[in-house]
C-alpha cells in the first residue's frame, strides 16, 4: 500500500512540475499590456504554423530607417477561427496592425503581439478577431 501511495504522489508532483512551464509558455509577461502601438508597413511573410503565427512586417521608424517588425499571433486553429487563413497577408501587402510590444525593444528588430482590434490590408479594414479569407484572390 505504502508502495501505490509512493507512486501516486510521485506521478502527481511530475505531473505538477511538467504543467507549470506549459502555463508559463502562453503568460504575457514580455510585452507590455499597458500600451498599444500601430504599425503601418508592408508585409515580408506571413508564416502559418504552430504553435503560433507569424507576420513580418518591415515598417519606417521616426528616423527613416526600417525596422522589421515579427508580429505574433495564435496558433493556426485558433486564428482560423477568428476567420484569418493561410492566404489572409501576402508579401508585399501594405498593412497596418495593432498591437502590444515587447517590453525590450531593439529599435530596427522590433516584436510584438497582436492587440486584435485593428488589422487593416491594402486599405481594407477588418476587426482583429474576423478578417475575411483572401484565398479566392
Amino acid at each position: 500500500m505504502k508502495t501505490k501511495l509512493t507512486i501516486i504522489s510521485l506521478v502527481a508532483i511530475g505531473l505538477l512540475a511538467v504543467s507549470v512551464p506549459v502555463f508559463a509558455h502562453h503568460g504575457a509577461a514580455v510585452y507590455d499590456t499597458s500600451k498599444k502601438v500601430t504599425v503601418k508597413g508592408t508585409v515580408t511573410e506571413w508564416f502559418w504554423a504552430n504553435p503560433h503565427c507569424f507576420l513580418k512586417v518591415d515598417a519606417k521608424t521616426d528616423t527613416g530607417e526600417t525596422a522589421h517588425w515579427v508580429i505574433e499571433a495564435a496558433g493556426t486553429a485558433s486564428v482560423a477561427n477568428q476567420g484569418w487563413s493561410k492566404a489572409m497577408f501576402k508579401p508585399g501587402d501594405e498593412v497596418v496592425v495593432e498591437l502590444t510590444p515587447y517590453k525590450n525593444q531593439s529599435p530596427t528588430n522590433p516584436l510584438g503581439r497582436f492587440a486584435g482590434s485593428r488589422i487593416e490590408i491594402n486599405g481594407r479594414a477588418f476587426n482583429g478577431g474576423g478578417a475575411a479569407d483572401r484565398s479566392a484572390n
